[in-house]
């Protein structure tokens, strides 16, 4: 007998789909009674979705983790010179304490003795009811001078005689209206401008370009004493306010005598402070001196900050004084 063709061959090999399924409905029949067709109930919770990273849920799921550890309180003031110093506060010194310090390191490391001394002035510019202290510049004229720098300094003025006392006072660029031009494209810079009264309604074109350079009689830029005016803006130390609220400037060499140094620090301190009314706290928060060479020393304020007398203490005292003697 011959042999089914290949294309037939799995009719022959494969069983009945009618069996097949008949012995399926015997085995469903056969089936105990408790099995439905409703899926399985499950005993378990579903999975939570993970919170979202940097959430509050995140963070005090963190924190649970990692445990609070609780720092141990900083020590005062070490016993010997060697010591780790983030266990213990951080010392304080006196103004003459702390200049004598930075020479005798400049002497210990053998650096340059003419190193610039410096310091940072963090301020507390808060007022009431959330305002704050306009971020400010300054320029102060110092009691001792530590540099030979000039700086230029151009004066506005329309009066011949007013112009040939600039210009022996040493004036870098003397004119009136028609500076204003080379000012606007860049042609003139100068470091500090000055001016007098009466040209003052011709200058406001500038007042967008110069900014914090054009002439205020605040910033004792703006007046008929054109000798001093010019003294201050030529020889003067400027400096101003960072967006950290902190003021960082040099204020004399380290090999000027400790006396010198006291005072020029003295001087920007007290011009510091007359930014913020006296109703207030302070506006210098803390204050630390240091060489280009050396650590920061934090200073003592007590002796720095200019002594303002409150207004409730003056009146007390003057009851006193007229009270007769009993």
């Amino acid at each position: 007998m011959a042999a089914p063709a290949g294309g037939c061959l799995w009719r022959v090999l494969a069983p009945s789909r009618r069996w097949i399924f008949h012995g399926l409905d015997q085995r469903l029949a056969a089936a105990p009674a408790s099995v439905s067709a409703a899926p399985p109930v499950r005993f378990y919770a579903a999975a939570a979705k993970p919170a979202k990273k940097g959430s509050q849920k995140t963070k005090k799921e963190e924190t649970k983790k990692k445990g609070t550890t609780r720092r141990r309180p900083l020590m005062s003031k070490p016993v010997d010179d060697v010591y780790l110093t983030w266990l213990y506060k951080r010392p304080s010194y006196d103004l003459e304490e702390a200049v004598g310090m930075l020479k005798k390191f400049q002497e210990l490391d053998f650096t340059n003795p003419r190193q610039y001394v410096y310091i940072n002035v963090f301020l507390d510019m808060e007022l009431k009811k959330k305002k704050r202290v306009e971020q400010f510049s300054s320029t102060v004229l110092l009691p001792h001078r530590f540099t030979d720098e000039i700086n230029k300094v151009l004066v506005f003025t329309e009066n011949e005689q007013e112009a040939e006392i600039a210009r022996d006072n040493g004036a870098a660029v003397v004119g009136g209206l028609e500076l204003i031009k080379w000012i606007l494209e860049d042609e003139i810079q100068v470091d500090a401008y000055v001016a007098v009264p009466e040209i003052m309604p011709k200058l406001i074109p500038l007042r967008n370009k110069l900014k914090r350079k054009y002439p205020n009689t605040k910033r004792n830029s703006l007046g008929h004493d054109i000798p001093q005016m010019l003294k201050l803006y030529k020889e003067g130390l400027h400096y101003s306010v960072k967006d950290e609220d902190v003021i960082e400037t040099r204020i004399a060499r380290l090999d000027m005598p400790a006396e010198q140094i006291i005072a020029n620090l003295k001087v920007i301190i007290n011009d510091i402070c007359t930014f913020k009314p006296s109703t207030y706290d302070p506006i210098v928060r803390s204050l630390v001196i240091r060489s280009a060479s050396s650590e920061g020393l934090l200073l003592k304020l007590d002796g720095i900050l200019p002594q303002v007398e409150k207004e409730g203490e003056e009146e007390n005292a003057e009851d006193d004084e007229e009270q007769p003697a009993q």
